[in-house]
């Protein structure tokens, strides 16, 4: 006894009860001051990056596509123009360094024209079209791939020498709103005086594969923006089966559990019969996996018998584990029942809690955005920066101008006198005060968006535990119970303990950018690693893992006795890890048996959902009417992917009820 006695005074004493506490204590100040004012200069200096993008940045040169004169095609004068062609795609992938180029907005040295749509078609220049007129060979025939002002009198020779029209047309598809070709040719077509057609395909692959991960953003966002409306559909109703469902918590938490227990019990064992019989069928028919060997075609592996014998195995397993923690753990899973119906209790006398988690996902949108657009606007702050080009400038009439010199498209007049002669797009200046410091600022904006997204966590956590905590400790329910609980729970978080929040959030921050920067060196150093510096860095990653996981739990906890005393983050947290330890298998198994629990539940509402959703966006529920049509994407997974409402109250509500076991 003594030294049980030992053991639990070296977590502390347990706290006495008091018949007078009625829960988070109204008398309180403000805790970890230096931290908040530090929290708060950091915000100021945040708003003053985000400032400083929007004053430079320029966000067009990303989203829309430059023609010869520096003018965006899809906006203005083009906004009839989306796409962009390039009179000699050559120059773009036959050069030294495509990666380059892409990341120069694909501005190449040869002539780009705004057109309404790619050409779709081959055709070439032929010999007896070279004496005809602009008019005749491109206006007439439906090739207006030309720069604008071209005459229509002009001959063809000296257009083609001058770039004011193309030599060449290829089929293309626009991606990212440039005119590319063959990308969905395998064989491209023979061009007079190109070198290697090989050569080009790989060029173009390449500058393709730079802008995929682009065009795939954009084709996320348009099926976002078009199914917006069936997302929040498939939320309503995700809200409408978790409200059911804490309903049933509350009225029939028993039976309700047992049910899902004895379904999940009753789904492996008929997996377990299925894979029997499936085995059974093939044992003396079917090939052996040696002899299907490694495939990419995982139908070939249904016929096998090994297969099934491995998922007879695996779901025997799982349907013993899952008995045996029921026979040992049906006390702790009768204290998880009556958790729950606590819980939901809690719920139906604050229903505002419900709504709680729309506010913390305004807030970390909002986080997410303002750190994307100051990304963004960071990254395109460098100006244009345009010199004289010329197709050929060993011309007799071109050896006097200066090439690669400076010059301003919108303003600089054409000089006939040299062949083709124009102001191109060269690349983005980075001698700037704001561009010398580009690499700092997008640091700092990282370092924010992480700070910040912890933080809101954090206060969403706080706030629902001293709501929670509220409902715990009236002793009269709902007339002890405050009239706005959330709301005074949301106001004395932000009044006395925003220092408090900062100060885990940054704990949280900085192990988080440790993982980021070895995940960074881990992918730069990966090809070049020995097995024993691979052995090392992904020991580190796993201690850090780790590190960052105890963290996130002790911060919640922290964060659940600041809400109810009202200490600094220290001394919470030190208080929440002495409780923790003094009630560690209470704590452990009623919570994972509580996520549990939860888990089945969560699945019945994602799933219902989910499966409803695969239905009607694969076009498979008709007769629904037009109102009710799915819309056509490009990615139909895109909108079945979302989140259902968590349970938010079993993670708070057990732990207030420890430091008043009696």
């Amino acid at each position: 006894m003594g030294g049980k006695q030992d053991g639990e005074e070296a977590y502390g004493k347990p706290a006495k009860y008091d018949p007078t506490f009625r829960g988070p204590i109204r008398n309180r100040s403000c805790t970890d001051i230096i931290c908040c004012v530090l929290f708060l200069v950091f915000i100021l200096g945040y708003i003053v990056v985000g400032v400083v993008a929007w004053v430079y940045g320029d966000p067009r040169q990303v989203l829309y596509p430059r023609n010869s004169t520096g003018a965006y095609c899809g906006v203005g004068a083009n906004k009839d123009k989306p796409y962009l062609l390039y009179f000699n795609i050559f120059s773009c992938v036959l050069a030294t360094n495509v990666i380059t180029v892409a990341e120069n907005g694909l501005q190449c040295p040869t002539t780009q024209v705004c057109v309404s749509s790619c050409p779709n078609v081959t055709w070439t220049v032929g010999a007896d079209q070279l004496l005809q007129k602009v008019g005749e060979v491109f206006y007439t025939a439906d090739r207006n791939f030309c720069l604008p002002g071209v005459p229509w009198d002009m001959p063809v020779t000296q257009s083609l020498q001058e770039e004011l029209c193309p030599g060449f047309l290829l089929p293309s598809t626009p991606a990212l709103g440039r005119c590319l070709p063959w990308v969905n040719s395998s064989t491209p077509p023979e061009l007079p005086g190109i070198p290697s057609n090989t050569t080009i395909s790989q060029g173009i692959s390449g500058v393709l594969d730079s802008l995929s991960a682009r065009d795939i953003t954009v084709k996320i966002f348009e099926d976002v923006a078009q199914s917006w409306h069936w997302i929040l559909v498939a939320l309503g109703v995700a809200l409408v089966l978790s409200l059911l469902f804490i309903l049933l918590l509350r009225l029939v938490a028993g039976p309700l559990v047992l049910v899902l227990i004895l379904g999940v019990l009753g789904v492996l064992a008929y997996g377990i019969y299925y894979c029997w019989e499936e085995y059974r069928v093939l044992r003396d028919k079917s090939a052996r996996i040696n002899e299907v060997g490694i495939t990419t075609n995982l139908g070939a592996y249904r016929n096998v018998q090994e297969t099934w014998l491995a998922a007879l195995i695996v779901l025997a397993v799982l349907e013993g584990i899952l008995l045996l923690l029921l026979i040992f753990l049906r006390q702790r899973i009768r204290i998880a029942i009556a958790l729950l119906k606590e819980a939901s209790k809690a719920v139906g006398q604050m229903m505002s809690t419900l709504f709680y988690p729309l506010v913390t996902f305004v807030l970390l949108l909002i986080c997410i955005v303002y750190w994307a657009m100051t990304a963004l606007y960071l990254a395109t702050s460098g100006q244009p920066q345009y010199v004289l080009w010329a197709p050929n400038a060993s011309l007799p009439n071109c050896e006097k101008v200066q090439m690669n010199t400076s010059c301003n498209p919108m303003a600089q007049p054409m000089n006939y006198s040299c062949p083709g002669l124009k102001c191109v797009f060269q690349s983005y200046s980075s001698t700037g005060l704001v561009q010398r410091s580009l690499f700092n600022l997008q640091i700092y904006g990282v370092l924010g968006l992480f700070w910040t997204i912890n933080w809101v966590l954090a206060l969403g956590q706080c706030v629902l535990a001293g709501a929670f905590a509220s409902f715990y400790w009236a002793f009269y329910k709902p007339q002890d119970i405050p009239t706005f609980p959330l709301s005074s729970a949301f106001i004395r978080t932000l009044r006395y303990h925003t220092g408090s929040l900062a100060f885990g959030a940054l704990i949280l921050t900085l192990v988080q950018i440790a993982r980021v920067i070895l995940e960074y060196i881990d992918s730069k150093l990966r090809g070049a690693q020995n097995p024993v510096a691979r052995c090392i860095m992904c020991c580190f990653k796993c201690c850090l893992w780790c590190l960052e996981k105890f963290i996130k739990f002790l911060n919640r906890n922290a964060y659940i006795m600041i809400a109810i005393y009202g200490k600094n983050f220290c001394v919470s947290a030190k208080n929440a890890f002495m409780l923790l330890m003094r009630n560690i298998v209470r704590v452990v198994v009623l919570d994972k048996v509580t996520d549990l629990l939860l888990l089945f539940g969560k699945l019945l509402v994602v799933g219902g959902v989910g499966v409803l959703s695969f239905f009607f966006f694969t076009g498979r529920i008709q007769g629904l009417g037009r109102d009710f049509e799915n819309p056509s994407l490009n990615y139909y997974w895109l909108p079945i992917m979302w989140k259902t409402w968590r349970g938010t109250t079993a993670p708070w509500t057990g732990p207030t009820t420890c430091p008043n076991p009696s």
